[in-house]
Order: structure tokens, then sequence, then C-alpha cells
């Protein structure tokens, strides 16, 4: 087992990881920005070291200072965490060619599943289902409608690199279609420096669904059951639960073996997520996988008893999963308290958190870096919280999450939370009757 894990990330998913290293005996090393200097992460950890200014492309993204963090430090393994270089295949070969474990996935594994169309032809070879699209790359106007009229509009170009909804353009017919290419492209250049793009059917009326997979380093793979994603806001998610209120036995079956074939088919090692969209038909397609823990674990967490943190480490240490698979024996709900403003497009709130009480109580848990008294940057991704309820059943979690949504109270700060008590509230939210496009004809009351 390890003796030092550097955690190579910020915020609630540093602090997450440095609780579970604590509780197994191993040490930990925290990195942090100028502006993160007060952040609980830091506090926490065994050791911390600053690793530059507050622009990620100087800090959390900057390999050089982050194994130079390593060095100093003596670590013997990195935590990536979720984001900033947690799917970076340069990094993990950094690490490997250093003799220090990278608790994830190799940079091979990340390199076929981080191009959107490697994915995507390994996954048609393992005989996953796939969203109809193009052949490879769409290179120019004229070959992407070619391929558009074939497949059949509405049609979603998306950018090969990308992720986070950036260079992603629904195109309803041939009129639009140059012009919305030129747009993803140059999105997908500013975010990605790769403009690179396929396309796909554009499913109609689809769900979000995810399948959270684990593989050790002996081939064995096993599935820990699915996450419903559906309440999405411009693609980035808001809720995630699990059970689905829309899967079954037969689906949820159907998928488990899906995702096990994707995983074994790049030999998958560590903690991972295999996403799919399913239709109003229950007919499901491979979308992409993510090589990393992800925001939502802990629902899965909540459902089945395990901790996916403790898992991953277990796994990059070298030991043996079980080989079983999980199913959810508990309902749990997830919402991330973001400081944004939703009355005015859910714009970013950054600032002084002025009072700070987090929701308590049976079945209720909260991951948090934020405290009352902390300033929230302007610099970084604007979640401050998640609110995690478990019950038995979905209406049960429902009602938990309102009087918890009740009891959280932060000032000095724009956040979330009036959007996810509303939401709570909403009849078809309750009826389970939500897909991706669910929050574009969603009133937010004063």
């Amino acid at each position: 087992m390890f003796k030092k894990i550097l955690i190579a990330n910020r915020g609630e998913i540093a602090l997450r990881v440095i609780r579970t290293c604590k509780e197994m005996g191993i040490r930990t090393v925290a990195v942090y920005s100028t502006a993160d200097k007060e952040s609980l992460h830091v506090r926490f950890a065994d050791e911390a070291v600053c690793i530059g200014p507050p622009s990620s492309s100087e800090s959390y993204l900057s390999i050089t200072k982050i194994m130079a963090a390593v060095e100093i430090t003596n670590a013997d393994a990195v935590h990536p965490g979720y984001g900033f270089l947690a799917e970076n295949a340069d990094f993990a070969e950094v690490c490997e060619e250093y003799g220090v474990k990278f608790i994830g996935p190799s940079a091979q594994m990340i390199r076929m599943m981080g191009d959107k169309i490697t994915a995507k032809e390994t996954m048609i070879k393992a005989k996953v289902p796939v969203v109809p699209g193009s052949a490879g790359q769409v290179k120019s106007v004229k070959e992407g409608l070619k391929a558009a009229k074939k497949i059949g509009f509405p049609v979603i170009l998306k950018a090969t690199a990308g992720g986070g909804g950036k260079g992603m353009r629904i195109v309803d017919n041939e009129e639009e279609f140059g012009e919305q290419l030129e747009k993803a492209q140059i999105e997908a250049g500013a975010s990605f420096g790769n403009d690179a793009m396929y396309m796909e059917k554009f499913v109609e009326e689809p769900r979000h669904i995810e399948i959270q997979v684990i593989g050790d380093q002996y081939g064995n793979v096993a599935h820990l059951s699915e996450r419903d994603c559906s309440v999405q806001r411009r693609h980035q998610k808001l809720v995630e639960e699990s059970p689905s209120p829309f899967m079954d036995d037969k689906l949820r079956d159907k998928m488990g073996k899906a995702a096990i074939k994707a995983a074994k088919a790049i030999d998958y090692e560590g903690v991972g997520t295999v996403e799919f969209l399913v239709d109003k038909n229950r007919k499901f397609y491979f979308m992409e996988m993510n090589t990393r823990i992800q925001v939502e674990h802990t629902v899965t967490e909540e459902v089945i008893n395990r901790d996916l943190i403790k898992e991953q480490i277990k796994v990059a240490a070298g030991e043996k999963i079980s080989g079983k698979n999980y199913y959810p024996t508990m309902h749990a709900i997830e919402v991330r308290i973001n400081a944004e403003d939703p009355y005015h497009d859910f714009r970013p709130s950054p600032g002084l958190i002025t009072s700070f009480h987090s929701s308590k109580g049976h079945g209720v848990r909260v991951d948090t870096h934020a405290y009352a008294g902390y300033t929230v940057p302007p610099y970084y991704d604007s979640m401050i919280a998640k609110l995690i309820c478990v019950a038995e059943t979905r209406e049960e979690c429902i009602l938990k999450m309102q009087r918890a949504l009740d009891e959280f109270i932060v000032e000095g700060i724009k956040t979330t939370v009036p959007f996810h008590q509303q939401l709570m509230k909403d009849e078809r939210f309750r009826n389970g009757d939500v897909t991706t496009k669910f929050l574009e004809d969603f009133e937010l009351k004063p």
C-alpha cells in the first residue's frame, strides 16, 4: 500500500480524497494556488505545497510544478481527482516515467477513450451500441453534409477532444450546417486547442444514464449499477440520482453488460464511468467513457455502501476486485450547489461567504470545502458543495432533499439552492419524467 499520496486537485474532491487516505493510514500532500491558500484541503492535508498563481494553467494544470511537488515531498502516488489533469494522458505518462503511481488508468487507456472517434471505433469493435454518425472526423462542409443526409437530420456536431458541452452544436437542417460547423470549430479550437469535429445522429427525448465500472490490473471488471444525470443545463449536470426512475431490471442488466464490455475492450484499470444516451424506447447508445472518478460518485457510494475512492486506491496498489456487480439497495439523489445566481441565467457569484450552515440529519451527506469566512475564487469551477440524500424510496428521498435544502444556508453570495428547492417540487421531476431537455421549459419562480 502507498505511504504518501499527493492530490493533484483542489476543493471538495481534494478534501474527499484526504479523508479516505487518513482512514487508510496514508499520508497526504495537498497542492494549491495562491487563490486557494485558505481552502480546507490545504488545512487538512499532512503537507501542502503552493504550486503557483491563481491561473489554472500556471498551477493545477502545470505538470512540471506538480511533479516538482511530488519530488520534494517524496510522494509515491498521485490522485488526480476530476477535472484539471485527471484525464491527461501526458500526465499519467510522466508519473509512470518517474516511478510514481498515477491512481487511475494508463496513458494509453486515457488516450483511447479521450479521443471521441477512437473511442467510438473501439466500442463498435466491442459490439457496444453506438449512435449512428460520421465515419471519422468531419473535414469539410461538403463531406459533413453528405454524411448528415445519410444519417438523417437532426444531427449533433461534437469536438473530438471535447467535453462539458464545448464545441457542440445541434443542426436541424442542411441550410444551417455550414454556419453551425464553423461556430463549433471556433469554440472547440478556443477551448481545447483542437478544432477537429465529428458528427452523430441527434437522439431526441434522451436520458443521460451512466454505468459506474471498476477494473483491476488482472483483467477483472465489474459494474456498480447506474446513475441518471438527465437534469442538465447546457450539457452540465445539476442533479444525479440512483437508481434511475426510468430503469427496469432488463435494461439495467443490458446496460451493465455493455459497460463491462466497454471497459474490457481497453483492459480498463481503476474506477470509471461509461456514459449512455437512452431514448424513449429504452434503446441505449454509448456516448463516452470518463476515465476518472466523477463528481457524482457519491450517489453510487450511498446506494451500494462502498467507498469508491478507497476502491480506486486499492486497485492502484495492485489489489484484486471481487468481480461482483453491485445494485442499488437504497435511493440517493445529489444536487450540485454552485456559486451561481439562478435568477440571472446562472451567472457566477464568487465572493466572501459570510454565513454557512450545511444540512444534517439521518441520510444527509454534504461534501464541501466551503465555510463561513471562505472566499469563493472566480478562477475555477463554481461548485461549492454537493448535497446528497439517501432513503428507502425515491419519494422519501425527494422529501428528505426538500428538508435538507431548506436547512442549507449560504449568505454573502448567490447559490443554486433556490433552483433545487423549486425543482424538488416540480411535478414532472417528482414523477421521474425528465430528459436532457427538461430544463429548457422549466420556469424558475421568484
